[in-house]
């Protein structure tokens, strides 16, 4: 099993403690220099060791792991990481611990990597001081690259986000818009800022005076609401809230089931991007074409025994569908039991080969503690 994290240390003390870090943070794989290494053989712990440079060893580790943890100066540091940074979608953490032992700091891809939250993790195992430099964790504010992404939140376009952080932690007018998906989405301990306002609709959202706006919603914008905020960033999420019920005849290949979902979420102006998975009758879970589909896009494919969708009231039962299936609908019931019992946006409908039905899920329960938390 491949690990998640990799500690470098290259002196007697970075080597103590780093295989100590290596002893409490799950998934760490440590590196030691040869000269030392020898001399501390009587410690426990799993090791990797290196007898050349540095430089010549991170290139790999940046690459094959999600975090790299040095033992050895911030200033040591910066140079060895320089040449290898390329994007701070792709760049892996980075966090560096004196050999003392005294400061775990953050110094590379805080949010999207991990790296702030991973600190305050090894500091709290270390019992070291946790050093975080980034404006939104040092405010208290959420961070805007990193909204619902424990729900899986998908960003439209990542460009809008620097100016809509700017904005943030700039203390400048910024609305919220949510449509769709958890409303739990602000981190424990955060704080929705006076100068962020929580709108009702986009009506309202447009109607403030803003530098930046942040849209949670499964829709696609109206042309008229992009032209609207075209002239400020807007950050765009599509929270994984929509669930397609399908069917089809046996064989039906990947491409028309493609093509009949594509094409009803676009009659109902919804993003693809908030689509969460699929759901059917269990005798359907073998079928090829379908298991492609949803392994192309990453979806869950939920399966339904005949006697739970049957669970599911409906307003037009099949008597041609329970003699083929034993139920008397197959994508309406599938895809309101996968979203917990949500909306219905779309009643069966049926497209060559395929019939489909798309439902929004249902989050009960999270609005309490959303409340909670911007009060």
């Amino acid at each position: 099993m491949a690990r998640r994290y990799a500690a470098v240390a290259i002196t007697r003390n970075g080597i103590r403690l780093a295989l100590k870090l290596g002893g409490l943070l799950a998934d760490t794989e440590v590196y030691c220099y040869a000269k030392y290494s020898g001399e501390l053989e009587e410690m426990p712990g799993e090791r990797r060791i290196f007898d050349g440079p540095v430089k010549e060893l991170l290139p790999a580790l940046f690459s094959r792991y999600e975090a790299v943890i040095l033992f050895f100066s911030l200033g040591a540091a910066v140079r060895l990481m320089a040449p290898l940074l390329e994007s701070k979608l792709t760049d892996p953490a980075v966090i560096v611990i004196d050999e003392g032992g005294q400061h775990v700091i953050s110094v590379l891809s805080g949010h999207l990597g991990g790296a702030n939250r991973l600190t305050l993790e090894i500091a709290g195992l270390l019992d070291s001081h946790p050093v975080i430099t980034t404006a939104s964790d040092v405010q208290g504010v959420f961070a805007a690259d990193l909204l619902g992404r424990e729900f899986g939140w998908r960003l439209e376009d990542f460009a809008p986000v620097k100016g809509v952080s700017a904005a943030l932690v700039n203390g400048e007018p910024v609305a919220v818009l949510q449509e769709a998906g958890e409303t739990g989405w602000l981190p424990p301990g955060a704080v929705l800022p006076e100068h962020v306002r929580l709108c009702s609709d986009m009506a309202e959202l447009l109607q403030q005076p803003l530098r930046a706006a942040v849209i949670i919603t499964d829709r696609l914008l109206q042309p008229a609401e992009a032209a609207a905020l075209s002239g400020l960033p807007a950050a765009v999420y599509r929270p994984r809230s929509l669930v397609l019920g399908l069917g089809c005849n046996r064989g039906t290949e990947a491409a028309e089931l493609e093509a009949a979902v594509l094409a009803t979420l676009e009659e109902l102006r919804l993003s693809p991007l908030s689509v969460r998975g699929a759901a059917t009758i269990t005798i359907k879970g073998d079928e090829a074409g379908l298991l492609e589909l949803c392994g192309k896009f990453g979806w869950e494919l939920d399966l339904y025994t005949a006697e739970q969708l049957n669970t599911v009231p409906l307003e037009q039962p099949s008597a041609v569908v329970f003699k083929a299936t034993g139920a008397y609908g197959v994508c309406e019931p599938a895809a309101i039991l996968s979203a917990g019992g949500g909306k219905l946006l779309q009643p069966k409908k049926k497209s060559g080969n395929v019939t489909i039905a798309v439902a929004r899920a249902a989050y009960g329960g999270r609005e309490e503690q959303a409340d909670e938390r911007t009060q």
